[in-house]
């Protein structure tokens, strides 16, 4: 089975020292990426951490595609215990880093301890350096990067950083790279920024020894000419689609699709935006390079959950102020579907949907944690009650778009995803999607016993994707066969390998307190309770959700 290669390079950023030591039989059982970083996490933080504590370990992977020149493959995980959902978890970035990671020479590296002075953390292929920064405290994400270009010569591509979200601890900041990409859900940049940690930066010349078949190109030059919506609009090109099916949540959740989606979908994107943008060596050049010309506005997107959080849910129908939305949230470091949802809370506490002004204000307050914006730093789950306003998340994570309640299998993925309320952990939604490219569809309406069975199959597939590292958006392109030819293995011992990810992650969580209580929605599906047990019998675990005890899970005993 090809996967990544390298040492574990442990960083303690407290004693400013680091160490390395051979992973070679988590790296042969778990591939690279995410599976990686879960099996380590799952060894080497204790169960009782606290997400802001010392003790937490932040994880940054790649995988073996990193060897190749294929598209979809210029992606890394990061991994640690979440400040929103207090649960393992794994947040994904695309851009340009994961190619510079991979040139230190590491499989993965970890952090740990927590820094007396705020540091940059500069990872090297001969070694690191740690260098303290107090003149970049409270800093923007540009201005992070302009210091590390001037100082270092460091492009965009060298570079994750926080910005003065992550250093306020709002629970839902974001580690940016390549400036304005995320990794965004659960707030790891604020596990960062408790570690006082601005920057970490990556650079060397050392290649990855991973032989991988001609398929590769096949599958680059298919990425190259197909003719793909995508390829013109991003995932903003869902808006149309979503709103008439009545799975775009709009005014905090209360509708379920906005009159004034015209105004904020693909195409209105589309209008707005001005040269192609990808990820390393991608040639399906998905981004969104945006601009205003008539503010002079620039930003990459906004993208459909963009456009849901900030357009549909606070009931704003104007592209430029959503573009803004994203603009600050990328500038100030947050996630964009937690901090939108959390301001649309507001707005619904203030009878105020549709003011961008307001909006805007807002997200400027919660990076800052400034008056109310501390209490909404917090996120929905802990700030609901002082608001007023119903619970919208899921294992305190906000809710993206692709609502449950007119998708119900992709309901069940929001209740049992060990990340909370994230429609990527499984992308259930686009098999109840009415997609033609889609052979095997469902209806959206139902729990039958085949969506939760489909569900297992899904999830592995998608822990699979994030060990290779491969891109969400092959999936049209990257059959079982190709992932058997490319990882030099069966595709059923590959399936495996994501089970055991998503069976360690649900262990890791039960020692945290996570059972079958978690794992609800806040609205009803029918058959949600039926569709749980035969979830959980498919995955074998308990009734309860939980990971037998008496039983180590097969990814702990290897």
């Amino acid at each position: 089975m090809n996967h990544m290669e390298g040492p574990l390079l442990s960083v303690d950023v407290g004693s400013r020292e680091a160490t390395t030591e051979e992973i070679d039989d988590v790296l042969a059982s778990f591939i690279g990426g995410r599976g990686v970083a879960t099996k380590l996490a799952h060894e080497r933080i204790p169960f009782d951490a606290a997400p802001f504590g010392p003790e937490n370990r932040l994880y940054f992977t790649t995988g073996p595609m990193q060897a190749s020149r294929m598209s979809f493959t210029g992606r890394m995980s990061l991994t640690g215990i979440s400040p929103l959902t207090d649960g393992l978890l794994s947040s994904n970035a695309g851009g340009f880093m994961s190619r510079n990671f991979t040139g230190t020479g590491n499989a993965a590296v970890e952090l740990v301890g927590e820094s007396d002075e705020l540091l940059a953390v500069h990872i090297r292929e001969e070694g690191v350096i740690f260098e303290a920064v107090p003149e970049l405290a409270g800093a923007e994400v540009p201005e992070v990067c302009s210091y590390m270009e001037s100082e270092h010569g460091l492009a965009d591509e060298h570079i994750a950083c926080i910005g003065p979200a992550g250093e306020n601890q709002v629970r839902f900041a974001s580690v940016m790279t390549s400036r304005s990409r995320a990794f965004g859900r659960g707030g790891l940049g604020a596990a960062l920024g408790a570690k006082n940690v601005k920057a970490v930066t990556f650079d060397g010349e050392a290649s990855l020894d991973v032989e991988l078949p001609p398929l590769q190109m096949d599958i680059h030059r298919e990425a190259a000419t197909t003719d793909h919506i995508m390829k013109r609009q991003g995932t903003s090109s869902v808006t149309d689609l979503g709103n008439e099916m009545e799975a775009f949540p709009t005014r905090y959740f209360s509708e379920r699709s906005f009159e004034g989606s015209e105004k904020i979908n693909g195409d209105a994107v589309e209008s707005k935006k001005y040269k192609k943008g990808t990820c390393s060596q991608c040639a399906f050049a998905c981004k969104l390079p945006t601009r205003d010309e008539a503010t002079g506005l620039e930003t990459e997107g906004p993208e459909y959950e963009t456009i849901m959080a900030f357009g549909g849910n606070c009931a704003v129908d104007d592209i430029v102020s959503v573009m803004k939305s994203n603009e600050l949230c990328d500038r100030l470091g947050m996630d964009v579907i937690s901090c939108g949802d959390t301001v649309a809370a507001y707005l619904e506490a203030q009878d105020a949907f549709g003011d961008s002004e307001l909006v805007h204000e807002m997200v400027e307050k919660i990076a800052h944690r400034e008056g109310v914006g501390d209490v909404l730093a917090e996120g929905v789950d802990r700030a609901h009650e002082e608001l007023g306003v119903e619970n919208w998340s899921v294992k305190g994570m906000e809710f993206p778009a692709h609502d449950g309640r007119a998708l119900n299998g992709q309901g069940l993925s929001f209740a049992v995803s060990n990340r909370g309320a994230d429609h990527m952990y499984a992308t259930f939604y686009s098999y109840e999607y009415p997609l033609v490219s889609r052979e095997e569809a469902f209806d959206p309406q139902g729990l039958g016993e085949e969506k939760a069975q489909k569900l297992v199959e899904l999830e592995n597939t998608r822990a699979l994707e994030d060990c290779g590292i491969v891109c969400r958006f092959s999936r049209d392109m990257m059959t079982p066969e190709r992932f058997a030819t490319l990882f030099d293995a069966d595709f059923a011992d590959l399936l495996a390998v994501g089970g055991r990810v998503v069976e360690l992650e649900r262990h890791f969580n039960n020692q945290r307190g996570f059972d079958r209580s978690d794992d609800q929605l806040p609205y009803d599906i029918e058959g949600l309770d039926a569709a749980l047990s035969t979830y959980y019998e498919a995955r074998g675990w308990r009734d309860d959700g939980v990971v037998d005890p008496d039983e180590t899970p097969p990814a702990a005993a290897d």
